[in-house]
């Protein structure tokens, strides 16, 4: 069975680069009936809150993408102290004393001699005495894994063919000398607990891959499939890292985009397939081709959700929208009435508030002074309230018959006086929904 999952650290609010990742894994899971875990990596225990944890549940819970079943790495520190005592047998585990200023001017040195600035292992040759003294010193041990440098190779499902020399990369640190267990370690034991077949995730995590299909193979298990999109970048090719924040999912949200625009736009955004509106997740998932995506960073731009939300909001049924309808105050015998003439005039189901008003309470009439003696006497000719779809038609013939005015000359003042807008609604919809009409 296809095993994927998400595995977002709760130190923030998730954006859409997170979603990007969680979505492809999704719906690779879906596709094949597989299971799709939420796995929640809070071994950061300082910097994980769990206001983060319930931000990312909303999140989720709001586009719908569900999963089978909810891990914790806090909840497993346990079992990384087991797989650490499994590695530190297997002669994997090695344990260092160098502060960060050791380390940082071994990096500096090696720099300095056109070196690739990686770990010489000087901690391997530590005897007890030498560890037992350090101890004695007041310096608290880390633990780094022992790469086999031999060439890692895997055939990536976007980017294909990779071999990476273990020689060319540091001996990853796993537990901190405070007993953090780190990201690098902990995944890899989960990955393989939980049988996870299938891992798409961002570029920037390729050197990771490479020390953990080692950790996972030292561990006993079988590396999964492995695939790494591409990073984000703003719409004019600038990194997107520093702006994420404000890309958060609930700030989306809260601008009105719906859930179905933002997936659709996720599940094709730098893939060779036309970004197109789909109705389901269920058709986003059979139409979904992780090989499809390409390596080149990816643009992304905010403005794009939104032709995507105009679309999925202005087809849906009245059945869809009737109780958002009813919360405005908009009387139940209008109700379907002024979804159909608003809807074709709305980009977020926000501004529909806007068009009530509007209707409810009348606009505040915009009238060129060169037209206000003409506008004058065309409201004086309109008939008596309640109108009908044929009241604009009836009374702008009068009018035109009146005053000698034709075509836009006669239509968009009248239109501006009544509604405040040189665009919107067919008129002869709006005057039965009007309920004030403007003073001028």
């Amino acid at each position: 069975m296809t095993v994927t999952r998400f595995a977002p650290s709760p130190t923030g609010f998730i954006h859409v680069g997170n979603l990007r990742t969680a979505l492809m894994n999704y719906l690779i899971a879906r596709k094949t009936g597989g299971t799709f875990i939420l796995r929640l990596d809070d071994t950061d225990q300082e910097r994980s809150k769990q206001e983060y944890i319930d931000g990312l549940i909303s999140d989720l819970e709001w586009l719908g993408l569900t999963w089978d079943r909810v891990e914790q790495q806090s909840k497993r520190l346990d079992r990384y102290r087991e797989a650490a005592e499994e590695l530190k047998k297997a002669g994997r585990f090695y344990e260092c004393f160098e502060s960060p200023t050791e380390l940082d001017l071994k990096r500096r040195k090696l720099l300095n001699m056109g070196k690739p600035p990686v770990y010489d292992r000087a901690s391997l040759k530590l005897t007890d005495a030498d560890r037992d003294r350090l101890r004695a010193e007041g310096r608290d041990g880390y633990w780094r894994f022992l790469l086999d440098q031999e060439r890692i190779e895997w055939t990536d499902g976007i980017i294909g063919p990779i071999s990476i020399d273990a020689a060319s990369v540091s001996d990853p640190v796993l537990i901190k000398a405070d007993g953090q267990v780190l990201y690098t370690f902990a995944s890899s034991v989960d990955d393989v607990d939980m049988g996870v077949t299938h891992i798409v995730r961002g570029a920037d995590h390729v050197t990771n891959t490479a020390t953990q299909i080692q950790i996972m193979q030292a561990l006993g298990g079988t590396p999964p499939e492995f695939a790494h999109h591409s990073l984000l970048s703003g719409p004019g090719g600038e990194k997107l890292s520093k702006r994420l924040g404000a890309l958060s999912l609930r700030d989306l949200r809260a601008s009105g985009v719906e859930p179905m625009a933002l997936l659709s736009l996720m599940a094709r955004l730098g893939s060779s397939k036309p970004v197109e509106l789909a109705g389901s997740l269920d058709e986003l998932a059979e139409g979904f081709d992780v090989g499809s995506f390409g390596t080149a960073p990816t643009e992304f731009d905010a403005a794009n959700l939104f032709p995507l939300t105009r679309a999925y909001v202005q087809g849906l049924p009245f059945a869809a929208v009737r109780a958002r309808i009813a919360a405005l105050g908009v009387p139940a015998d209008k109700a379907e009435e002024f979804w159909a003439v608003a809807k074709g005039n709305i980009t977020v189901m926000a501004d529909l508030e806007g068009w009530w008003k509007l209707f409810r309470d009348g606009a505040e009439p915009v009238v060129d002074e060169a037209d206000r003696d003409f506008v004058r006497q065309a409201l004086a000719m309109l008939p008596p309230q309640p109108f009908t779809r044929d009241t604009w038609g009836q009374w702008t013939a009068a009018v035109k018959a009146a005053t000698g005015r034709k075509g836009k000359d006669l239509f968009m003042p009248l239109r501006k006086a009544l509604t405040g807008q040189a665009h919107g609604p067919e008129m002869a919809e709006v005057l039965p929904l009007l309920g004030k009409l403007p003073s001028v």
